[in-house]
């Protein structure tokens, strides 16, 4: 099967870190962005042509130290697209990251994981940042 072609975007001051391949979907960091749609348009492109055509499991790992209005919009978005995919409750794992004390993105956490019919873990990390996020994308592979 030809799956799409890897997709990275390394992470600004206001933009996530994305890294999506075959088998796995890692989006971290900071989501303030003004128009949204131009940077979550490409990453929505890819997991649709992805779930068409990917069937076997998916290791989705998330986390943000802030997200806005209009970022949160694209989550949603994409997560919605990703319920579409065959045997997801099976075939793919999320993993929700949150620095400790951050009750609103635990909270958030929660809320997202009641949206999806598919096992999800909520996990408190000491810190967030990008040492954090480089070690959880090198368990990955």
């Amino acid at each position: 099967m030809k799956y799409p072609e890897s997709y990275i975007s390394e992470p600004t001051k206001r933009t996530p870190w994305i890294v999506l391949e075959p088998g796995r979907i890692f989006i971290m960091g900071r989501s303030i962005i003004e128009s949204p749609e131009y940077f979550y348009e490409p990453i929505h492109k890819w997991i649709s042509s992805y779930i068409r055509e990917h069937t076997d499991k998916t290791q989705i790992e998330l986390g943000f130290d802030y997200v806005n209005t209009g970022s949160l919009k694209w989550l949603y978005i994409l997560l919605r697209e990703l319920s579409e995919m065959k045997n997801l409750s099976r075939n793919t794992r999320i993993t929700w990251h949150y620095e400790q004390g951050d009750d609103d993105m635990c909270e958030l956490g929660f809320i997202i994981r009641s949206l999806v019919e598919c096992p999800f873990i909520i996990v408190e990390e000491e810190e967030m940042g990008k040492d954090r996020y480089e070690k959880i994308l090198s368990e990955l592979l």
